[in-house]
């Protein structure tokens, strides 16, 4: 990657297990610009990458002066978020560029952004765009408490009756995204970044109100490739007719890169579609938050960072 080298100006705790960390240029100068919805990806000791979205609250993202970034630490992850919590002001980190595979469309449809959790951070920055082009946007942010609701404060102050908070605790359980959609203008669209069952509800209450596909958007802020029961399964490569197992704890992409096979792809998440590939043979366990239904259902293509197989073996057009 095109490397940027940061150095903390600030670290700080901003929600609970949540921290805000804000990065400038290792001079006095301006940083790439960047535009809501985009991220950076931090290199991490242990020759791993993180991606991070990056926050406007009120800000000029064309001509920055820092990045901030919100970050929850996962006890459970693979440590990259507690190297992050550990930054003090001073420390340096190794960045790549800018990059934006959840942009606001450019119409002026009204907009909906449903946050969940630490998902909120890209939709920080869409709504500060959204107010400064005067569209019409509502935002709510759902959390399981007040302390796990990072940023709420700043957001209320912001945007004050545009934003509604939802906290699990207080509110009597999860947001009833159904209801939500239901009573949303049918022209508006949707950008939801959560977990991936907030992410499955909303595409699913989309379908069932006959919104269309282009309406929705989404962007995950978790790896949604392994579960429970995972299987290994086979891949045939349809230009050499290698054949790789995939075991149950590596995705293909890590499965076919360790055999030597080059690959395209970027958010590994499921949510960029750089990686989508055509299925020749073989049933595809979507995981993705890419496909339509109707794709879904054809099993013609499927994003191989995330998605598994429901058959044996899969043949792919590569």
């Amino acid at each position: 990657m095109t490397d940027l080298t940061l150095i903390v100006r600030r670290a700080e705790d901003a929600g609970e297990l949540i921290r805000e960390i804000e990065l400038g240029p290792s001079d006095d100068g301006t940083l790439p610009p960047f535009q809501a919805g985009a991220h950076i990806i931090l290199a991490l000791p242990d020759g791993g990458e993180n991606a991070y979205s990056l926050i406007d609250l009120d800000g000029d993202p064309s001509a920055p002066t820092s990045y901030v970034l919100g970050i929850r630490r996962d006890d459970a992850g693979a440590g990259g978020s507690r190297f992050m919590h550990d930054l003090k002001p001073g420390d340096s980190v190794t960045a790549s560029l800018p990059k934006n595979h959840f942009q606001l469309d450019p119409g002026d449809a009204p907009v909906l952004l449903l946050a969940g959790g630490i998902g909120v951070t890209p939709l920080i920055s869409m709504a500060a765009a959204l107010a400064r082009q005067g569209r019409a946007f509502r935002m709510i942010y759902a959390s399981r408490s007040p302390e796990a609701a990072a940023f709420a404060d700043r957001l209320t102050a912001a945007h004050g009756d545009l934003l509604t908070l939802h906290h699990d605790t207080r509110d009597g359980g999860p947001l009833d995204v159904a209801a939500v959609i239901s009573d949303l203008d049918p022209a508006a669209h949707v950008y939801v970044c959560g977990p991936k069952p907030m992410i499955d509800a909303t595409r699913a209450a989309m379908d069932a109100a006959g919104r269309a596909d282009t309406q929705f958007h989404a962007e995950l802020f978790e790896n949604a490739s392994h579960e429970a029961g995972d299987k290994p399964f086979e891949v045939e490569i349809a230009s050499t007719g290698q054949i790789i197992t995939v075991p149950a704890d590596q995705t293909i992409i890590e499965a076919l890169e360790a055999a030597g096979v080059d690959l395209i792809y970027d958010c590994q998440r499921g949510d960029c579609g750089i990686c989508q590939t055509e299925v020749l043979e073989g049933i595809p366990d979507h995981r993705d938050v890419v496909l339509s239904k109707d794709e879904r259902a054809s099993g013609k293509v499927m994003q191989i960072c995330v998605s598994r197989a429901l058959s044996p073996r899969l043949k792919l057009d590569l």
